[in-house]
């Protein structure tokens, strides 16, 4: 029997009627106990009116998704296009092993949360089946609002609007369209609800975003050292005085947790040839908007092609009728917007690239042809600001190597600096409970953490253009 491949929605096969079905990318089922190929990361297929599914994790094995209203969530379209969005942009260049996306980040963080509240309620903390299911929807849609290639493209796509307030403008459209079924997700997600250890579960020192990209980035990326016990700190939760702490018996994994965070960032997330190919993709995007703003003809999928000759910037995503001062109004034309914003993916901006290096404006071919080839950007990093002469003196080299003006010279040769902290001691603190009720702050109740190292904010300044020009920072 020939193999089939399956639209969006996968008809049920002729199989028994059952209460969960596994399915997984690679299992073969078939209507007449021939095989049909379900090409999908997960398809289901059960009785109608079920809606209690299993997908299967590679990280925790079996997550299930276990009411009707999270599942609707999870198969919305807003939430398929995160398979379509990379956790770790670029980050593949480095390590190939990264390809995995905020589609399965955004499950893994789904299933902490039910393996937090389980934790808590064991410990007499109450918690309803309404906050429980309002939590879940809460951190299924956490990261909703990111663009193409996650934080690579951080306020590019759209100027001044982080994706944290896209995640929320996405979570009130979608609560528009589910009739206010999402109000008390919103609610905690903003902080605004009255149990506030359940907004920190979801953004806080220890939320279980950290703490399923910790585990994931370095599982996917292969560098073991920031492996951390997220299972073993969940259940080292505890809540006093509507605070999240932990349970002493578990501050060593809480050690382990800031040493590999602080590691991860340097080793991964601001990896030095991982910053020089989200620079080059940052400046291939900022030269396709100017030359699309000035009117010359760029090939583009219809998506990314909206926002490149009509850019959105933050205004567009809030109501200007006065009439609605309060922006969580979600008005047609934010709606649209919305809309527009995600029908963008990965996808859209590696097929224009591709396209563009062959385009006859030499930056953007140049940039492009960079990328699609991974011949990226010569990247230097120190401890100290580079030397003004020692950047003229390469933005003359590249200038004269590759015939451009000075216009289009900051394409070509960007500096400016990276900075990142372990711990940070302006926010909550971590607090250790040990018997008795007494509660510490981990950098005392730890005999190895030293509060001035992790807390230290770390700054480290990068310069970086093509491999072809001549450049050697004097030490």
């Amino acid at each position: 029997m020939a193999l089939v491949k399956p639209a969006l929605q996968v008809p049920c096969l002729t199989m028994p009627p059952v209460s969960n079905q596994i399915f997984q990318s690679g299992f073969y089922y078939n209507r007449d106990n021939d095989y049909i190929n379900m090409d999908l990361e997960y398809a289901m297929c059960a009785a109608p009116t079920n809606k209690n599914k299993i997908i299967n994790d590679p990280v925790y094995g079996f997550i299930e998704i276990s009411s009707g209203e999270l599942f609707d969530i999870v198969e919305h379209p807003y939430f398929q296009r995160l398979r379509r969005i990379k956790q770790l942009g670029l980050t593949n260049f480095v390590y190939p092993g990264a390809t995995h996306t905020r589609f399965q980040h955004a499950l893994g963080s789904y299933h902490l949360m039910g393996m937090a509240i389980q934790v808590l309620r064991s410990k007499g903390t109450e918690i309803s089946k309404e906050e429980e299911e309002a939590a879940l929807t809460a951190i299924l849609l956490h990261d909703i609002g990111h663009g193409p290639f996650s934080h690579a493209l951080e306020k590019s796509i759209i100027e001044d609007l982080h994706h944290e307030e896209l995640s929320l403008l996405f979570m009130r459209a979608l609560n528009k369209e589910h009739k206010g079924k999402l109000d008390l997700a919103i609610e905690i997600f903003t902080g605004r609800y009255e149990k506030k250890f359940l907004h920190q579960l979801i953004d806080g020192q220890l939320d279980m975003d950290r703490l399923d990209y910790l585990k994931r980035d370095s599982f996917f990326t292969g560098v073991t050292e920031g492996v951390i016990g997220s299972d073993r700190i969940v259940r080292m939760l505890n809540v006093v005085d509507d605070n999240l702490v932990v349970d002493h018996k578990g501050i060593y994994s809480i050690e382990k947790f800031l040493i590999a965070r602080r590691f991860m960032y340097w080793q991964v997330y601001l990896h030095k040839t991982v910053l020089s190919s989200e620079i080059l993709l940052l400046n291939i995007l900022k030269r396709a908007k100017q030359l699309a703003l000035s009117g010359t003809e760029l090939f583009s999928t219809p998506a990314l092609g909206r926002l490149l000759y009509k850019p959105l910037s933050r205004k567009d995503f809030y109501s200007k009728d006065t009439r609605h001062p309060d922006k969580s109004i979600i008005t047609p034309e934010i709606q649209n917007n919305i809309n527009d914003f995600a029908s963008l993916d990965d996808n859209d901006i590696i097929a224009s690239v591709k396209v563009w290096s062959e385009h006859p404006d030499t930056v953007l071919s140049l940039l492009s042809g960079s990328l699609v080839n991974r011949s990226l950007y010569r990247i230097e990093i120190q401890n100290e600001e580079f030397d003004p002469e020692y950047i003229a003196r390469i933005k003359g080299d590249v200038r004269d190597l590759y015939k451009i003006n000075d216009r289009d010279i900051e394409f070509l040769v960007n500096d400016g600096s990276v900075s990142n902290n372990a711990y940070s001691s302006k926010d909550e603190q971590i607090q250790i409970l040990y018997q008795g009720g007494l509660l510490k702050n981990v950098t005392d109740a730890s005999d190895m953490l030293d509060v001035t190292v992790l807390s230290k904010t770390v700054k480290k300044y990068f310069l970086c253009y093509p491999k072809d020009a001549f450049g050697s920072s004097p030490k």
